[in-house]
């Protein structure tokens, strides 16, 4: 059996989906539903069964699985909100728990991959090579990401990626999203904002070397980049990964893929960064993939055009990962 924490959320039900494919149902998908419709990313999925996060931790610690036979461990939930202010709450909710999970693991040596992020990367001054000897330099822009780093650094003072693989995702979007609220990606929220005005916001530079919507991010697709997780999990590959493109695009390139999608002319309006992101805000990321291509990952990533257009298919229909 394997078990997929934040099995409903963007990541995760998109894992679940791509393992479904694969003929794979024993899963035990972990999660908060809470009052959101992140139920919804479920309903095409095939599982084994579901568990409340606060349920699951509280089982993990009496030890309701220490005779389970698990094949490995997906975790993937986490609060993932970048403006999230509750540093108390980042800190148990994403850092003590995964610890939990990892002395859990590493005592049955169950393979155990885990979501890290670009954002520990914070404003690249340090680069971006998915580099466990590096990773200590590293000083992220945010809660959200400290609190992924102190997690890798952890894995790390312990020994554990030799059997443990952190996933350090870049800005994944597509089916599935639209429980996240702010934290949805820019695509999601062009096909909102030109459906609804013919018009996409973007924000405006505060650095004079980058044009308005010339800031640059390393997007992937969601399908792309459960392939990648799923590989590292059939290889056993212990280690720091970035899951990315390796190609930085602008917002500018990004929303002209969803006006293109939505068969709508190209209009952006500009607007002011609000003052809590000014000094938070990436104007640059980039994951370096070699490390991952390496190891011998020859998937072709579909390009920002045709994924866009693959994501409006199902944006517009109203459907999930599954209904397809």
């Amino acid at each position: 059996m394997f078990i997929v924490t934040g099995g409903a959320g963007l990541i995760g039900s998109a894992l679940v989906w791509h393992m479904n494919k694969l003929g794979i149902d024993d899963i035990l998908i972990v999660d908060h539903l809470g009052v959101s419709e992140k139920w919804k990313n479920l309903r095409a999925l095939k599982f084994f069964d579901y568990s409340e996060k606060d349920a699951f931790r509280r089982n993990l610690i009496e030890g309701a699985f220490n005779k389970v036979e698990l094949d490995g461990i997906f975790h993937l939930g986490a609060c993932s909100a970048t403006t999230e202010k509750d540093c108390s709450y980042l800190a148990d909710n994403n850092y003590e728990v995964s610890c939990e999970l990892a002395e859990f693991a590493a005592d049955r040596k169950i393979p155990m991959i885990y979501a890290s992020s670009c954002a520990t990367y914070g404003g690249g001054e340090h680069g971006y090579a998915d580099d466990e000897e590096g990773m200590d330099k590293l000083r992220p822009l945010n809660m959200y990401g400290y609190s992924k780093l102190m997690f890798d650094l952890w894995v790390k003072k312990r020994g554990l990626f030799r059997n443990f693989t952190g996933c350090k995702f870049s800005n994944i979007y597509g089916p599935n999203e639209l429980h996240k609220g702010d934290m949805r990606s820019v695509v999601c929220r062009a096909f909102e904002q030109i459906s609804a005005t013919g018009t996409l916001k973007l924000f405006r530079s505060e650095r004079p070397e980058y044009a308005d919507g010339e800031q640059k991010r390393d997007f992937l697709y969601v399908k792309d980049a459960v392939k990648m997780v799923w590989f590292l999990y059939e290889k056993r590959a212990g280690g720091i990964y970035n899951i990315g493109s390796g190609k930085a695009e602008t917002w500018n390139a990004l929303a002209a893929a969803a006006f293109k999608a939505m068969g709508k002319d190209f209009s952006v309006e500009y607007i002011e960064m609000p003052e809590h992101l000014k000094k938070r805000y990436q104007y640059y990321t980039c994951a370096e993939m070699d490390k991952l291509r390496n190891l011998g990952y020859t998937e072709n990533l579909m390009s920002l055009d045709e994924a866009v257009l693959d994501y409006w298919k199902y944006w517009s229909a109203e459907k999930f990962l599954g209904d397809e």
